[in-house]
């Protein structure tokens, strides 16, 4: 699975027992913090992943404490000219299980004392996520030396050359390193966002909220962020079909050439243009959405290892395991001790 982050290590250096709530508690509030000239829709990712009240709409996705920050309250000029009254200074960051720098236009904007809310929610164990140009002010707060971290492609060889100390990855949706995370532009927020439900609270609360935003409920942080060359025009779509239906038939066997035959073309040309869609071979695609349906079915289901790996699609246990502990460095057993425990808790 081509996740281009340091998720797997970050956990074996964590003190406690295997743990996707890093922290010791479930995300429940979340502080995004805006400075002049800020990009509404960018904002706005956060916003409607963690804004919204879905209580009601089923799927166990809780009621975040959300709250919109910035240095000076009162109205903040955004980028597009338009203003919106911020009535929230940055103590509103001191509590907040995730602190969300908004992308903005001009460093100048951005005070010491967003510096020093962002190193105190590091500090402290929390969240810290930066999508598009907000990785810079994690970049100048010294939260990302010697760390992988990503932005909007755009902006990356600068935030590289004015931030030497920072592994800069244009080539990624986004990058989890540790408790930081931070996206590409515009939609790979809403990818990072999601990636973090998934996380702390798992699957199917994640994909609850990406059916109600009608969005893919899971984009690997290490899909390319652009495609270098048009796809065919072959048919509808017929990458995007093809995708669908490896998901629904994940128990098959599947072939380069027999996948290049569905969408007609020959394997080496499908080999390249999957590759280019995904940022992964057909192999390893398949392996990463085997290991989510994995996941799914050691939360939401009584299956065994054995019927889980069958239903997933492995097969075998031991290349269930196999898998599980290469991408996500625990056992299904674990992963499902974890997650049931968590969520049997919070219900």
């Amino acid at each position: 699975m081509l996740l281009r982050c340091a998720f797997n290590k970050q956990w074996q250096k964590c003190p406690k027992s295997y743990n996707f709530c890093h922290n010791g508690f479930m995300l429940k509030s979340v502080a995004v913090i805006v400075v002049p000239n800020f990009s509404i829709f960018e904002f706005a990712t956060a916003c409607e992943v963690f804004g919204i009240d879905r209580t009601a709409r089923g799927g166990g996705v809780p009621a975040f404490d959300f709250r919109v920050c910035t240095p000076e309250p009162g109205n903040v000029r955004l980028k597009s000219g338009l203003s919106m009254n911020v009535p929230l200074g940055l103590d509103a960051t001191a509590d907040a299980d995730l602190v969300v720098m908004a992308p903005y236009g001009r460093d100048e904007d951005v005070p010491e004392s967003v510096m020093e809310a962002l190193r105190a929610a590091d500090a402290r164990g929390a969240w810290v996520m930066s999508i598009c140009s907000g990785a810079f002010a994690l970049a100048r707060a010294g939260l990302l030396n010697g760390r992988r971290c990503t932005t909007h492609w755009h902006y990356s060889t600068e935030l590289a050359s004015r931030y030497p100390d920072v592994q800069v990855d244009e080539n990624v949706l986004y990058v989890q390193d540790g408790n930081i995370i931070s996206s590409a532009g515009t939609a790979a927020g809403i990818d990072a966002c999601l990636h973090l439900v998934r996380v702390e609270l798992g699957a199917n609360v994640a994909a609850a909220i990406a059916r109600d935003m009608v969005v893919p409920p899971h984009r690997d942080g290490g899909q390319a962020q652009f495609i270098d060359r048009p796809m065919p025009t072959c048919g509808s779509a017929p990458m995007e079909e093809l995708l669908r239906w490896m998901v629904q038939n994940l128990d098959r066997e599947h072939t380069v050439g027999e996948l290049a035959s569905r969408v007609h073309m020959s394997p080496r040309t499908f080999a390249r243009r999957f590759r280019s869609e995904t940022g992964a071979t057909p192999a390893a695609w398949l392996n990463s959405q085997r290991v989510l349906r994995a996941q799914e079915l050691l939360e939401s289901t009584d299956l065994n290892i054995d019927e889980v790996a069958r239903e997933s699609g492995f097969g075998h246990p031991v290349l269930l395991r196999h898998h599980f502990s290469k991408v996500l460095d625990t056992s299904p057993q674990s992963y499902r001790r974890a997650f049931r425990g968590q969520l049997a808790t919070a219900g």
